[in-house]
C-alpha cells in the first residue's frame, strides 16, 4: 500500500513512502535547480565538434565549484565523472572520455548538482553543429513528449497519465519509449520513490498529490525500445543501434498543476540546428 509523509518529519533516506514537500521544500528545490540550468545553458557555447565530454565533464565540475555546489554523480555508487554524457546511440550514463565531439553528433548531457542537502537534476539534448534531419525530428519528438509528460500532472491523476501520454505520441511518430529507465523521486535524496514510467496507461501508477518532486525524463528511440548496459556497467545502448534522446526536467506537484524547477533561465532548453 502506498503512503504518502510530511518531508519536514520523514527520515532522509529511501523508505519507498512519497514524500510531500512544502514550500521551504520548493524554495530549496528552485534554488539548486536554477544552477543546474544555468550550467546547462552555458553548455550551449562549449558543445561543439572536437571538443571532448571530459573537456565537458571538466566545465561542469568547475561551474559548480564556483557557485558552491558539488556534482552528485561524482562518487556515486563509484561513478567518477561530474555527469553524464550519452551520445547518439547511448541512452544515457554515457561516461565522459577523451574522444571528440564529432560534426552531427547529438549528445544528452545530464547534470546533478548538490546544494546544502537538495539535488537538482536535469538534462538536454545538444547538436553538435549541423545534424542530420532524422536526429533533429527525433529531438523534436522527444522534447514534445517531455511536455505531454508534464501536461498530464495533476493532483488526483494517476503517474501513468504521465507515462500513456509520452508512448502514445512517441508511437504515433514512429518511435519508441524505453522501458528500462524511468524517472524518479528527487528532493533530499538523490533517488526517491515513485518511479516515474514513460510508457504505460492512465489508470496505472499511484495518485499525484500536491508537494510531490519528481523527475520526467523520457528516452525515446528510433528505432525498438531495447537497451543493453556494456561492461562498464554504466553505459546503456540502444540494442538496435539506433539514435536515441532524452530530455529531463525536475517537477514539483502544485494544487492546480505543476512547478518546473528547471527551465532554462535563458529560455534555450531546446534547440537544433540540421543539414
Amino acid at each position: 500500500m502506498v503512503t504518502y509523509v510530511n518531508a519536514d518529519s520523514a527520515p532522509i533516506k529511501y523508505t519507498g513512502q512519497i514524500k510531500l514537500y512544502g514550500p521551504e521544500g520548493f524554495a530549496a528545490m528552485r534554488k539548486v535547480c536554477a544552477i543546474t540550468s544555468e550550467c546547462l545553458d552555458a553548455l550551449n557555447d562549449i558543445v561543439k565538434p572536437g571538443v571532448t565530454t571530459n573537456e565537458i565533464d571538466r566545465f561542469v565540475f568547475e561551474f559548480g565549484a564556483d557557485r558552491g555546489v558539488v556534482p552528485a554523480t561524482l562518487n556515486y555508487r563509484g561513478y567518477t565523472k561530474s555527469s553524464c554524457t550519452s551520445i547518439n546511440h547511448v541512452v544515457c550514463h554515457g561516461i565522459p572520455d577523451d574522444k571528440p565531439l564529432r560534426e552531427g553528433d547529438i549528445v544528452n548531457i545530464d547534470i546533478t548538482f548538490l546544494q546544502d542537502g537538495w539535488y537538482g537534476d536535469s538534462s538536454r539534448m545538444y547538436a553538435v553543429g549541423q545534424i542530420k534531419r532524422a536526429a533533429e525530428r527525433l529531438m523534436e519528438v522527444t522534447y514534445e513528449s517531455l511536455l505531454r509528460g508534464i501536461a498530464a500532472v495533476k493532483p488526483g491523476a494517476k503517474t501513468g497519465a504521465i507515462g500513456a501520454a509520452i508512448q502514445s505520441y512517441v508511437e504515433s511518430e514512429r518511435c519508441s519509449a524505453v522501458r528500462d529507465f524511468c524517472g524518479h523521486g528527487v528532493g533530499q535524496l538523490f533517488h526517491d520513490a515513485p518511479n516515474i514510467l514513460h510508457y504505460g496507461k492512465a489508470t496505472d501508477g499511484i495518485e499525484m498529490r500536491e508537494g510531490m518532486i519528481f523527475t520526467i525524463e523520457p528516452m525515446i528511440n528510433l528505432g525498438k525500445p531495447d537497451v543493453k548496459v556494456l561492461k562498464d556497467g554504466w553505459t546503456a545502448v540502444t540494442r538496435d543501434r539506433s539514435l536515441t534522446a532524452q530530455y529531463e526536467h525536475t517537477i514539483g506537484v502544485t494544487k492546480d498543476g505543476c512547478e518546473i524547477f528547471t527551465l532554462s533561465p535563458k529560455d534555450i532548453f531546446y534547440t537544433t540546428t540540421s543539414k
